[in-house]
């Protein structure tokens, strides 16, 4: 893999510990930075907030009430645009974990830790502050089209309730950002969101990390400690790509909710748990509901209720105020001037299949922010590639200026060119109904 452009700051007093961390994420992202001193950050911050701050909980040799790091949570998550935090802890320090990760950490990792449990870790963090810093959480389910308003009404609806739901929808949709939603609204709200990627946890340690494990239970298993359903005790506990989990593991899934209690590895009794369930898949539908994929008795217990989450390409409505928005957003965090889009770039990004969602479009911004060198933005600056559809396909004619209004009024247009004049084909291609679009094509004169 290449590495990134995230930054990436390690906060440990134990110089192996930090110095093995920084060895295993340098290869993936390109810039990681260690202190040794919480003393240090202020000045630190002052040169740049990094993007995802591994942080330890204890500095102070001897001293184990997790103070001191807190307190460097709680400086991190003053900032105006807030790193994501991981907490790092040995095993005996998890329930101070869960504190962090009341305070605002994302995720802990316990020492000695998995590299590919780290490795995720990183890599989840950064989606999830790229996303919700964006966005942030009023506007997680941004659109005006009537699927993502359908979304967003079935969000209001399940959010008090306690009931299990599963998020369906491709990559980049945000399905992660629906479940944070559904936690906002619930009355879990002010406890623990901790997502896991049930599809990245090894076969060999999905047990440990999921139900916790007792000391002496395997070799490396050096304290207690509690597994994910215990740290999101009270909160939520969102399963993100169950699909991808084999059958086996299934099935200890299966056990833990039906009897709603995990036995840690090694313990002679099983304890209560107390989370709400919100799981996500990538799957379709006709594989989800293919039992040598996906278990039937799993499904009925995680899809209580079903948001199925739209793929951009169907909602093209939405995407002019996608673009102002992360544009805008981009032009802001980089100091960068503002800038229209150009006639043709316009007409790309409308047509653009968008293979990648909102998760594509907001690189492709952020691409193009920084890329861009003329007066307005150009197709080449989005990298949008070779597409699937072309252009013309969906294509608004050149406009004089770069009005919202000439936009619409453009989109509109050719989707209804492409749709050969029917009103239904062309609401479905720009994520509007019916009605919604007649009242468009009489503000518009079309």
């Amino acid at each position: 893999m290449e590495p990134t452009t995230a930054r990436i700051l390690i906060l440990d007093d134990d110089a192996d510990v930090a110095f093995a961390a920084r060895m295993l994420l340098r290869r993936r992202h390109g810039e990681v930075t260690v202190l040794q001193d919480p003393a240090r950050l202020a000045l630190a911050l002052a040169q740049g907030v990094p993007d995802v701050v591994l942080l330890d909980l204890n500095f102070t040799p001897g001293r184990t009430d997790g103070a001191e790091g807190l307190a460097v949570l709680d400086l991190l998550r003053r900032q105006p645009r807030p790193p994501a935090v991981i907490a790092l802890t040995a095993y005996a320090d998890v329930p101070l974990a869960v504190e962090a990760l009341k305070r605002g950490a994302g995720d802990f990792i316990t020492k000695p830790w998995d590299n590919a449990r780290l490795l995720a870790a990183v890599d989840a963090a950064l989606a999830r502050r790229s996303t919700a810093c964006v966005a942030g959480a009023a506007s997680i389910l941004m659109g005006e089209s009537p699927a993502m308003a359908a979304v967003r009404a079935m969000v209001a609806s399940v959010g008090p309730t306690e009931a299990n739901v599963l998020v369906l929808g491709e990559n980049g949709v945000g399905k992660e950002l629906v479940a944070r939603a559904i936690h906002a609204a619930s009355k879990r709200a002010g406890a623990a969101f901790l997502a896991v990627d049930m599809g990245a946890l090894p076969e060999a340690t999905f047990e440990s990390e999921l139900f916790g494990h007792r000391k002496g239970s395997f070799t490396d298993a050096k304290a207690d400690r509690d597994g994910r359903f215990q740290a999101a005790r009270g909160g939520t506990l969102f399963l993100d790509e169950v699909g991808n989990m084999p059958l086996p593991a299934q099935a200890k899934l299966l056990a833990a909710l039906e009897r709603r209690e995990v036995t840690p590895l090694g313990a002679d009794r099983p304890q209560a748990v107390d989370v709400r369930i919100v799981s996500a898949t990538n799957l379709d539908e006709a594989s989800l509901f293919d039992p040598g994929v996906f278990r039937p008795d799993l499904l009925f217990r995680l899809n209580t209720i079903v948001i199925r989450v739209p793929p951009l390409r169907e909602r093209r409505g939405d995407i002019p105020g996608l673009l102002r928005h992360y544009l805008a957003h981009y032009e802001a965090q980089y100091a960068r001037p503002a800038r229209a889009l150009s006639n043709a770039a316009q007409a790309a990004l409308l047509a653009w299949q968008w293979p990648g969602n909102v998760r594509a479009l907001r690189h492709a911004c952020e691409r193009a922010v920084i890329l861009a060198a003329g007066a307005a933005y150009e197709t080449g600056d989005f990298g949008l590639g070779t597409p699937a559809v072309a252009p013309s396909a969906l294509a608004a004619p050149a406009l004089d200026d770069q009005t919202l209004g000439e936009v619409e009024r453009g989109a509109i247009a050719a989707a209804l060119a492409q749709a050969k004049g029917n009103i239904s084909e062309a609401a479905r291609r720009l994520g509007l109904s019916r009605a919604a679009l007649y009242r468009k094509l009489e503000k518009h004169g079309l």
